[in-house]
């Protein structure tokens, strides 16, 4: 049974010692497992000695891609003309049961010089961990494979989305983020025994906390970046912010200039959904040199805060003006701790909506609008 081949998803080897797999096919027909244990049709003939794999190395990684290179000892290396890999996502019960199922991972490649690349959305994820096994074949005048035993297993994890793939996923969010509003304070709504905790033992100050997973899978801020979510979305009508919430009746307000101003940098976090219409783009603001500043320098994409497509501050006779982007739902997280002195705290009027609420809400892997051709 004649193998379909992948060719036209790989790149082309960047160096003579660094070949990208070619011939690279998905299962199409049942190769022998991890034991050696083979179907009766699979075309594989009976096992021969052929060199095993060991010393097993992965290394560069990325979200969708990784190079593999072992040894082997030198007997009947001559006869090897493919390696069968044996990819599989790592089970574990925190699994995000919402990505994209995983296709079969038996991989088929023709013998190349090593290291090899490895690389394919459509079986790698990002920031998911992974065992890979591999094997040598040489391949019959029949069509038929000798095969040797499968290596030992290694364990790896692929990477965070990188500033080109959130490049990507911002261009793709400025599509839909082009009508502005105004509006001037930024908040923040909380049970209000989240504001005595504050005032007891945090001295009036809110602290950062780690993100939560919500969002892209590969988003480099999840589970990493500390900050403190706030919001400044306001209704069309009125200019000012929502009556109700999702996340508590209590209500702390902040000036937008005590938050976002020339001492302070802007970075695009990421844009998703919950498989709805709408759309939420994550922003960060920190202020200049701070760890905050650091940690997004290093992995996102800096916005211009004068002119972008989401949050805006301008100077008009003296003044700092905002806009925030009317078509898009806007997450802000300030990496910075945040004085309730420099604030108000009250109880809304309208309800607490707990449906709309994102913490660790998973991404809609199907829709076209915020995901792009890496890993979800």
């Amino acid at each position: 049974m004649e193998v379909p081949r992948l060719d036209h998803a790989l790149n082309s080897p960047t160096s003579p010692c660094e070949e990208v797999i070619k011939n690279l096919s998905l299962e199409a027909i049942q190769l022998c497992d991890r034991d050696g244990n083979k179907s009766q049709d699979s075309g594989i003939a009976e096992m021969e000695e052929l060199p095993v794999p060991h010393n097993i190395k992965i290394s560069n990684i990325t979200c969708d891609s990784f190079k593999i290179s072992w040894e082997m000892d030198s007997k009947s290396k001559d006869r090897i003309t493919h390696y069968f890999i044996d990819l599989n996502k790592k089970e574990n019960k925190n699994s995000n049961k919402f990505k994209h199922k995983d296709v079969p991972t038996k991989l088929v490649a023709k013998a190349v010089p090593l290291p090899m690349t490895v690389r394919g959305h459509w079986f790698l994820s990002p920031r998911t961990e992974y065992t890979v096994a591999v094997q040598t074949a040489s391949k019959q005048v029949d069509g038929d494979y000798v095969v040797s035993e499968w290596s030992e297993i290694i364990e790896f994890c692929t990477a965070d989305y990188s500033k080109v793939h959130l490049t990507q996923l911002l261009e793709k969010a400025e599509v839909i983020g082009g009508r502005m509003l105004k509006f001037s304070v930024f908040y923040r709504n909380q049970h209000k025994d989240y504001f005595d905790y504050i005032r007891e033992h945090h001295g009036n100050a809110m602290q950062p906390s780690v993100k939560d997973n919500s969002g892209s899978h590969g988003s480099p801020i999840s589970g990493k970046l500390e900050g403190i979510f706030f919001s400044c979305s306001t209704e069309f009508n009125t200019g000012k912010p929502p009556q109700d919430s999702p996340y508590g009746r209590y209500r702390f307000e902040i000036a937008a200039e005590k938050l976002f101003n020339p001492n302070t940098n802007l970075y695009f976090g990421d844009f998703y959904c919950m498989y709805t219409a709408y759309h939420y783009v994550i922003l960060v603001i920190a202020p200049v040199g701070s760890p905050g500043d650091e940690f997004c320098k290093q992995r996102l994409p800096q916005l211009n805060s004068k002119d972008n497509k989401f949050l805006t501050c301008t100077e008009e006779d003296g003044v700092l003006v905002y806009h925030h982007a009317q078509d898009v739902i806007l997450e802000v997280i300030y990496t910075d701790p945040v004085d309730l002195s420099l604030g108000t705290v009250a109880e809304i009027t309208g309800h607490q909506l707990m449906s709309l609420s994102t913490a660790n809400a998973k991404k809609d892997p199907s829709c076209k609008t915020c995901n792009i051709s890496v890993g979800r």
